[in-house]
């Protein structure tokens, strides 16, 4: 995610101050995605040096306000018109899991999946009522929320789509690896007395 585009895409609106901007990203989100009011500040420091936003004074509270300059507003333009590119995937924890899970000896990967697939079914259930809820209100801000609640919704289910093929993949390769020591596997075995 980038905390850059998305502050200077609020940007575009109006001018507004640190905590503002926290906060109206929180709630076109749903909070998703949390974001530390340190991180909006120093964001916007570093915004200000790259000459996309610039001070605007202070609001009657002597909250420092900030604004988009035309580099800034150009920027916002090029980021809604520009793909997000998927040359560098994220980091993904339960990818990287499952990799070094049947790679290291005693792990149980079957019960590492199926509790996965547990957590996952129930975040799933958790953002479909969430989703509810969220379609039966009406605005903006709700259809922001409930755009991100689709997202999460086709990531969970696709999440455990993908858990089930590892699954079938991890039996498979069960099947097929020879117990050591040239003794038949269980697996070995189980196909023999099939045929």
């Amino acid at each position: 995610m980038s905390v850059k585009q998305a502050l200077l895409a609020l940007l575009e609106q109006e001018p507004m101050y640190g905590y503002q901007l926290r906060t109206e990203f929180e709630s076109r989100t749903g909070s998703a995605w949390p974001l530390n009011v340190g991180q909006v500040y120093t964001t916007l420091t570093r915004l200000e040096r790259d000459g996309l936003v610039e001070p605007a004074g202070a609001d009657d509270e002597g909250h420092e306000i900030w604004r988009l300059t035309a580099a800034g507003h150009d920027e916002v333009a090029a980021w809604f018109t520009t793909p997000v590119e998927r040359t560098q995937p994220p980091r993904d924890e339960l990818a990287i899991k499952l990799a070094l899970a049947v790679t290291v000896p005693g792990v149980d990967v079957g019960t590492l999946i199926q509790q996965q697939r547990s957590a996952t079914m129930g975040a799933l259930q958790d953002y479909t009522r969430l989703k509810r809820r969220a379609d039966a209100a009406t605005g903006r801000a709700d259809l922001a929320w409930s755009l991100v609640l689709d997202s999460l919704v086709f990531a969970a289910e696709a999440e455990i789509r993908w858990l089930d093929h590892c699954e079938a993949r991890v039996r498979r390769a069960a099947l097929q690896t020879p117990a050591p020591s040239g003794r038949p596997s269980d697996a070995d075995v189980e196909q023999e007395a099939g045929r």
